[in-house]
């Protein structure tokens, strides 16, 4: 008989376990049979690889060099047996053995994540989060992340100087953040006129999403108070405690006692983007990873029913612009 890999996986079963009985039921084989094999492997290789007695099975000289060489063998196989994997899976088409996703944050990266692993449990998947589109677009360019997914404000896409390809999910109308008593939270929208006198707080980062936040309070004939910067856990407080109100997104789950509803006219928007290298093995797999995002994107915001039938008035917002840009 020529010894095998799965010889020495029997030869370490019994060692580990302590017992040709417990090893049985460990690889799913009957006692008996596994008893035969070991005798055959033993005959292999020229004596006894275990003493055995009531006490268990302890491992002869023969048997800690079996183990030794077994110890080194199997999981080298092991590695190669998934760097062959990974290989073959970097050829194809549509699936990556390796997934890296750098994310801003929001309602996507979850879903997509959650997606890619049930269509490819094997795959190695890991996320890397940061407030800042350049600090993830520069990743995706050294080649330390596959896709960056990100939001940007309004009709905006980050700047092409990063050589990516930037594909959009969809653009939402920004929404403002308020306790479910305030004023304002009465009907199916707010009108940002009746709300210069507030104090305001949004989530930190880059980009011109200030800047046109101060143009649309302009346009509606004041300027706002000053504008705090802080995490979302910051900006839920501040709202909790009547300090200000916030910008959020429509898919943003408020906690109890606060509630969010667009601006009359959506004349603030965000829009969800998918960017990757044009000449990274990513580019191949994109589409697909673009379609976990719109599944994701969907699910999401039809859990605010108010807003997906505030959106029928605005049709250049939403699922309709997936993949348009």
């Amino acid at each position: 008989m020529n010894l095998e890999l799965r010889h020495l996986k029997v030869v370490c079963a019994i060692a580990e376990t302590g017992s040709v009985t417990k090893a049985a039921s460990q690889l799913g084989l009957a006692q008996p049979a596994l008893t035969a094999q070991l005798q055959r492997i033993e005959r292999t290789l020229g004596g006894p690889l275990f003493e055995r007695d009531r006490r268990g099975a302890r491992p002869t000289a023969l048997g800690e060099l079996v183990l030794s060489r077994a110890r080194v063998l199997l999981p080298a196989m092991k590695g190669l047996q998934d760097e062959a994997a990974r290989l073959a899976g970097a050829g194809s088409d549509t699936t990556m053995s390796r997934y890296r996703i750098g994310s801003i944050g929001g309602p996507i990266i979850g879903g997509m994540v959650h997606r890619l692993s049930e269509d490819q449990p094997d795959a190695q998947i890991s996320t890397h989060a940061s407030y800042y589109v350049e600090e993830l677009a520069n990743q995706v360019l050294a080649g330390k992340l596959d896709y960056a997914q990100v939001g940007v404000c309004g009709d905006a896409i980050p700047s092409a100087e990063y050589g990516l390809v930037w594909q959009t999910i969809a653009i939402d109308a920004v929404c403002v953040l308020m306790p479910e008593d305030h004023r304002a939270a009465k009907g199916t929208e707010v009108d940002l006129a009746g709300l210069a006198d507030e104090q305001w707080v949004a989530g930190t980062g880059d980009g011109c999403f200030a800047d046109c936040f101060a143009a649309s309070c302009a346009r509606s004939g004041f300027t706002p108070r000053r504008m705090l910067e802080t995490d979302i856990r910051g900006c839920v407080d501040m709202v909790e405690s009547g300090l200000a109100l916030a910008l959020c997104q429509p898919t943003f789950r408020p906690p109890a006692g606060l509630t969010h509803l667009p601006i009359q006219g959506g004349p603030l928007r965000w829009r969800q983007v998918l960017g990757w290298h044009p000449d990274s093995p990513a580019a191949r797999v994109a589409p697909r990873l673009l379609g976990m995002a719109a599944e994701t994107y969907q699910e999401v915001v039809a859990r605010n029913p108010g807003y997906v039938e505030w959106l029928a008035d605005y049709p250049q917002l939403g699922v309709q612009q997936l993949a348009t840009a």
